[in-house]
Order: C-alpha cells, then sequence, then structure tokens
C-alpha cells in the first residue's frame, strides 16, 4: 500500500468558538498518529479530527475519555489504504470483498449529532458520489457551525 496524500484538519470548539488546525501529514497514514495528535488536544469542548485522504474517501475521528468515535466514508477503500483497514479493525468491521463495487460508510454516522449534524444528514453526504472527499468535509463543516474557519484554512494553505 502507497502513502496517501490529502489533509487532516483538527478541530475544537472551546467558550463556543471553533479553531481549525492542520494536522500532521503522518495522521494520514496511522490511524494511531491522528488519535494521538487529537488526544494532546486538551479541551472542554468538542474535539475531532476530519481527514481527507488521496481525494478518495475521508475519516471521521473523535477521541474520548473511552475510546475513539470512528467514521470511514467508504469501507471499501481498506482494500487499498493502510488506515482504511486500520479504522475497519479497530471498528472490528471485516473488510469488503475485492469484488465490492458499492461505496458504504462504515462506523458511527451521529459522531458529530451533537454538534449540529444528524446521522441522516450525514449519511445523505457521503452519498452524494458526485462530491470529493474535500467538498463533502467543507458541506459537514458548514452543517456543524464552523465552515467559514474550515475554508479560511483550506484557503491560506492548501498542504
Amino acid at each position: 500500500m502507497r502513502e496517501p496524500g490529502g489533509f487532516g484538519v483538527a478541530v475544537v470548539r472551546e467558550d463556543g468558538k471553533w479553531r481549525c488546525g492542520w494536522m500532521d501529514t503522518a495522521a494520514l497514514d496511522e490511524l494511531d498518529a491522528a488519535i494521538t495528535e487529537l488526544r494532546r488536544m486538551r479541551s472542554t469542548g468538542a474535539v475531532f479530527g476530519m481527514l481527507n485522504v488521496d481525494d478518495e474517501f475521508f475519516i471521521l475521528l473523535r477521541p474520548s475519555p473511552t475510546g475513539v468515535s470512528l467514521l470511514l466514508s467508504d469501507a471499501s477503500a481498506a482494500l487499498s489504504y493502510d488506515i482504511a483497514a486500520d479504522v475497519l479493525d479497530l471498528l472490528r468491521v471485516e473488510p469488503p470483498d475485492d469484488e465490492e463495487d458499492d461505496l458504504w460508510p462504515e462506523g458511527d454516522l451521529a459522531i458529530l449529532a451533537d454538534i449540529g449534524l444528524p446521522e441522516g444528514e450525514l449519511q445523505v453526504i457521503i452519498d452524494e458520489v458526485d462530491l470529493y472527499p474535500d467538498e463533502q468535509l467543507r458541506i459537514i463543516a458548514q452543517r456543524c457551525g464552523f465552515g467559514s474557519e474550515f475554508a479560511d484554512l483550506a484557503d491560506r494553505d492548501q498542504r
């Protein structure tokens, strides 16, 4: 498997204000690196990560004291990307067969429900196959209320 491109954004809500920052590029290759980086961000509010891997799929991850909530936008990505396989492994989900052509998410569709994105709406965003993952993440950011912070970061320095 190859080293992926793309970007990772750490999102923090503290005292009613959203902040977005780039995650280390290692987060795109190693799920443990992404989880560790997010856990280091101490906050009394929401902390989660948004990974766009190779413009092929995205991962949402949200650490908590008891574990980590995960959402992989396309389970078939586990056939080509280690980080996607790691997500399925942590979720205890078998990877799809090589013959599977369908796109389907695995994980917690309610991962952002408490901050404004119900699972049904997240499913609609994932099902919109004409959108690239960065476009889907922009929509997610908009629906959760930090669209301008996300856009400012992406427009300022697209890695």
